[in-house]
This record gives structure tokens, sequence and C-alpha cells, in this order.
């Protein structure tokens, strides 16, 4: 951003706040609407870490208002390229109060886009944000991100790459376990395969080993003696 390119893509249908038992707050316009460009002044990026900050300034009671997207990009080797992830999602309000979400499940490989139909901590979203400690403010607020798109680190042209969407994503854990998975599956296939292929070839050479009796030796010594 320091040279006037966009290094971060955010945006969302609607983004909902409220604390408490409050009236809820509807910070979409004051984002997204060319009359109220939110300011992002304190916004960085750099190779593994980047920050948007979003000033809204006074909602309501609440003084100063920003919500801060912390996030962080790392190589996999188990899938063979960079991935970026949404770390932390933290308000700050009234000068100096704080509450900060962990976010959770919120990753894409850096060549896409991040997209899911709501981001919240709210309980029946299946809360990707979660307070970051039991004594963190971020108890006492909800906070909802619908139609949520976000891409960091990789953007070149100013538009969103193709999304990675949150209901069919596979993690790098997850695709590393199921590589896994299969390797251990066609070795278990193979090792069976050997264990009956040796069966078998005991079987066949059981089969056609002939036996010959030996002769008794007393009718061996009585052919001896007719003969004499």
């Amino acid at each position: 951003m320091g040279d006037g390119k966009p290094c971060i893509l955010f945006r969302a249908r609607r983004i909902a706040l409220r604390y408490q038992n409050n009236s809820l707050l509807d910070l979409t316009h004051r984002a997204f609407s060319p009359d109220h460009s939110v300011d992002t002044r304190g916004s960085v990026c750099s190779k593994d870490k980047a920050q948007l900050v979003m000033k809204f300034g006074d909602v309501e009671d609440l003084r100063a208002l920003s919500i801060r997207l912390q996030m962080s990009s790392k190589f996999y080797e188990s899938a063979g390229q960079s991935w970026f992830s949404l770390d932390r999602v933290s308000l700050h309000y009234n000068w100096s109060e704080e509450a900060h979400f962990n976010a959770t499940e919120v990753y894409a490989p850096a060549t896409s886009s991040y997209h899911c139909q709501h981001v919240s901590n709210l309980p029946h979203y299946s809360p990707m944000l979660v307070a970051s400690s039991h004594t963190d403010p971020a108890h006492l607020w909800s906070l909802t991100f619908t139609d949520f798109q976000l891409q960091a680190f990789n953007v070149f042209s100013g538009k969103f790459s193709s999304p990675a969407d949150c209901a069919t994503f596979l993690s790098p854990a997850v695709l590393m376990g199921l590589i896994s998975s299969l390797i251990l599956l066609l070795v278990l296939a193979y090792a069976l395969h050997m264990v009956v292929h040796l069966r078998h070839v005991d079987h066949y050479d059981h089969k056609t080993t002939v036996y010959f009796p030996r002769a008794p030796e007393s009718d061996t010594c009585s052919a001896d003696k007719n003969s004499m």
C-alpha cells in the first residue's frame, strides 16, 4: 500500500456489530460506500505479514471505532505452495479499549482469494471468530461478516482471484492427511497382495510335491534271498 498499489482486497455484503444487548450497528455503508470512504491509513503489508485497518470514526456511542484484520503467509511443503490466513480480528474503540478475536479455519492458497458466507463469532454460524481469552472483552461483542471475501499478499490486478470457498475447502493439514492415508492404503493393499501370493505359492508347492514311500527293510531282504 505504500506505493499506492493495493496488497489486500476485502469485501463483504454486510458488516454487523453489536455490543451486548445494544442495538445492532450496520457498518456496511461506512465501509464500502463511495460517499463514506473508510479510512485505511495504518494498513501495512510485508512479505509474510499484513494488516488491514478500517477506521470508522465515531459510530453512535462508540468513539474512534476501528476494525483490524491481521493476516500472515506461510509456505507449506506438503502442499507445494504458500497459503495465507486470517489470524486475528480486533476491535478498537473509545480510544483505548480493545477486543480481540482469534480467527480459525480462515485460509486459502496464496494464488486464490478466500470466501465464506458468514465469518462470525455467533454460535449459529459455526463460529470462526473466537475470543482470544476468557477475560477478553470480545465475549461482550457479536461480529458478523456476511458474504466475506479476502485476499492478501498476491494482489496484482486489483481484482479478486478465483475464490476458495469455506464450504468446500481443504486445508494443508487435511490434504496432507489424505495423501498420507492414501499412501498407507496402498502399502496395506500391497502387503495383502503379497500375503495372498505367498499362500498361493505355498499351496501349489504342497500339491505338486510327490513322496515315494520307502520299501520295508524286511521285504528287501526277502527279495535278495530269493534271488540267491
